[in-house]
């Protein structure tokens, strides 16, 4: 890859920034953005709105196969995630097609599919991908690879703190639930689970501010071109 195609992938669990450490990052490096996480969660859209239920894998892989899913970009020159031509940006964030997400994240030919759109857009343009397997499996030769992890308490707090600046009300003991859940399910699912390699540089935000990780990443970055 060209230095100006470069792609980076960050990897993590939930409740860790990986969104925004990857915007930031993106914009400090003067590539696109791609959240892998928005596809996933446009077919979940589509899969909520069809009446499929998520954990139907038959079901949700022929709804996903006769899906249009695709990606356009922004001025800003990040990607924006279309679904059957449209975008969906503004449907795809409430809590119903995030627990959809991640159910149907799992079903192998959902993943595929995605994978190969993931791989044609930054394989073209370069860019910041996160997720929970772009090290792994999306990209697993980009010498750029970033594993961005915290303590569980913090990774609670600060999805806490998120949703209620969204106007969302939710308990602290939801939050838990809803993140040891999502921890189990992607650590344990048959393809492409969250894990990391010796390949990754290994970052704990527990104490770091978002601009601390993004100079971090940046540096280790800088060091390897």
């Amino acid at each position: 890859m060209s230095a100006q195609r470069i792609v980076v992938a960050i990897d993590g669990p939930s409740g860790v920034g990986k969104s925004t450490v990857a915007r930031l990052l993106a914009r400090r490096l003067s590539l696109p953005f791609l959240d892998t996480g928005a596809m996933y969660r446009a077919i979940a859209l589509k899969v909520l709105d069809s009446g499929v239920a998520p954990a139907d894998r038959a079901a949700v892989e022929r709804l996903a196969a006769a899906s249009s899913v695709g990606l356009s970009r922004r001025p800003d020159g990040s990607f924006e995630v279309l679904l059957d031509g449209e975008g969906v940006e503004n449907r795809i964030r409430t809590p119903a097609v995030g627990a959809a997400s991640s159910v149907v994240s799992a079903h192998p030919e959902v993943r595929k599919r995605l994978v190969s759109l993931q791989r044609d857009a930054a394989r073209h343009f370069g860019g910041v991908l996160e997720g929970r397997d772009i090290g792994t499996r999306v990209f697993p030769e980009t010498p750029f690879k970033f594993f961005l992890d915290a303590r569980s308490e913090v990774r609670y707090q600060r999805r806490h703190a998120e949703l209620q600046a969204a106007g969302r009300e939710v308990s602290m003991e939801e939050v838990i639930q809803e993140i040891d859940e999502r921890d189990h399910r992607d650590s344990t699912r048959e393809d492409s689970p969250l894990t990391r390699d010796p390949s990754y540089t290994f970052v704990d935000a527990s104490d770091l501010t978002v601009e601390e990780v993004v100079e971090r990443m940046a540096r280790a970055i800088e060091g390897q071109r």
